[in-house]
């Protein structure tokens, strides 16, 4: 056997030990996620009316349905298997593990669907959940001693303004990537929003329009370009 398919070998063993584990802590997540809320119900006699619950977890899911789905479909491609087992059951994609991943990916120059970009995006993400999860731990040891400090009014206008300025750096990098089409895509979509307000509350749902936009500006790119070369 050659050295490169001893390679591939051990690549498709450490996928599917991925896929194992990974289907496994996802149910483990799943079941305490769900699980935990109706048993301290139980144990404190406090359990929602059940009717309502469901009417209201229908008019939800509906729309995190299609918001989870868009999800899978962009990100599994981008992150491989490992990075998004990872990012799933820790959260904070958009704002936290899909920049690191990407920002990973293009320091060392992975590509995606490659074993690079696979082992690449599965260590920068659990660096950042580990990295998340001792902020956190710090942050509540130092809750109460930092309290009058956090209150202050003079920081009140930062943590306004934490939301823009997070998805402003993030924005940044792929408006530097494709200059043309991310202006166009949020050209279109600010007009959208602007001209039918509410459309700012489904948000998720307004993913599969901007990226349609996006994919088929980046289309029409590629397919001129093409032409100009030929």
């Amino acid at each position: 056997m050659s050295e490169e398919m001893k390679k591939q070998e051990i690549y498709e063993r450490y996928i599917a030990s991925t896929h194992h584990i990974g289907r496994i802590l996802t149910i483990i997540t799943l079941v305490l996620l769900l699980g935990a809320p109706f048993v301290i119900g139980a144990y404190l006699g406090a359990m929602p009316n059940m009717a309502a619950f469901g009417k209201a977890m229908l008019a939800i899911g509906i729309i995190y349905l299609i918001s989870g789905i868009v999800e899978y479909l962009i990100y599994v491609p981008m992150l491989g298997a490992g990075g998004s087992y990872l990012a799933f059951i820790t959260g904070n994609l958009i704002n936290m593990k899909i920049p690191c991943a990407m920002n990973a990916k293009d320091i060392v120059g992975a590509k995606s669907g490659t074993p690079e970009n696979e082992i690449i995006s599965t260590l920068s993400i659990a660096t950042s959940s580990l990295v998340t999860i001792i902020v956190l731990a710090l942050g509540v040891l130092l809750m109460i001693p930092l309290q009058p400090i956090l209150q202050s009014p003079a920081l009140q206008p930062a943590f306004e303004n934490v939301v823009p300025a997070l998805f402003g750096a993030m924005a940044c990098k792929y408006y530097k990537g494709n200059f043309k089409v991310a202006v166009i895509t949020l050209f279109v979509m600010t007009l959208l929003f602007t001209l039918v307000p509410s459309l700012t509350g489904s948000t998720s749902f307004m993913i599969i329009p901007s990226g349609a936009i996006a994919i088929g500006l980046a289309l029409l790119q590629h397919l001129k370009e093409k032409e100009a070369k030929a």
